[in-house]
């Protein structure tokens, strides 16, 4: 699906619940942001959460077993270097958000606002969830925004999406206790048969609705996948007080 002007793009995202844009992001400024990650990732530079902290099917099971300090995300890369902060900030990103949200945007910082990275061996799965499961706002109406800073596949663990799933009312009970989407339901089935796999390159970037249904599989490679990836809101959508949602300070656009 070829999509060029914003409009388009939003219009896309309104329909299938997520939309790839190719090249948004120049390959030296890429190049730049996954040399940073690498620098940081190899400091386990604090904040960082750990594949062991998730127990995602596929992560070591504690911290003293092997691959037990694998680092899955580099937390809050808003305040971890100003390249992560001038691309969350941009206003590439802010004027498509308002063109989407209708009125001004406004970064989360408690939500993903992290460098991904995926590795071999030790990097798990990711079962289909939605995002808005786990987040406390007054409405469910978020866009998060998925840069790939090299290419992204199946094999390398690459993102997987159920087109449409953000507009279906699912009730609870199709979710397990930990708010993942049960494949072994015939009716959840059904849409996770539809799932589609983008391949992305470095510079392509992904906008998606956090209702859309959306899982990864696991690295089969010999390298770490690198993804900076942010959540934003319109700011007439607060996150509710006292909830996770509402534990960082937010950024306007």
């Amino acid at each position: 699906m070829s999509v060029h002007s914003k409009k388009e793009q939003v219009a896309a995202l309104r329909e299938r619940g997520f939309v790839v844009v190719p090249g948004l992001v120049a390959p030296a400024r890429c190049e730049e942001l996954k040399r940073i990650a690498q620098t940081q990732l190899e400091e386990a530079a604090a904040p960082v959460e750990f594949e062991a902290d998730l127990r995602y099917p596929g992560a070591p099971v504690s911290k003293e077993a092997p691959g037990g300090h694998t680092v899955r995300r580099l937390l809050d890369a808003y305040s971890r270097h100003p390249r992560f902060r001038e691309w969350e900030t941009s206003p590439e990103i802010g004027g498509w958000m308002e063109l989407y949200f209708g009125e001004a945007p406004v970064l989360s910082r408690a939500h993903h606002n992290c460098m991904m990275t995926k590795h071999p061996a030790y990097g798990s799965l990711t079962g289909w969830h939605r995002d808005a499961r786990y987040w406390s706002f007054e409405r469910d109406d978020l866009v998060s925004v998925w840069l790939a800073l090299g290419q992204e596949t199946i094999e390398n663990g690459g993102l997987w999406f159920v087109p449409g799933s953000h507009e279906a009312s699912f009730t609870s009970d199709r979710f397990d206790a930990a708010k993942f989407f049960r494949a072994d339901l015939p009716e959840n089935q059904a849409w996770i048969d539809r799932a589609v796999s983008p391949t992305l390159q470095a510079g392509d970037v992904v906008f998606f609705h956090c209702n859309t249904l959306h899982s990864a599989g696991q690295n089969q490679s010999d390298q770490v996948k690198f993804s900076l990836v942010s959540t934003y809101h319109g700011a007439s959508n607060v996150p509710l007080p006292g909830t996770r949602s509402a534990s960082v300070p937010e950024v306007a656009l």
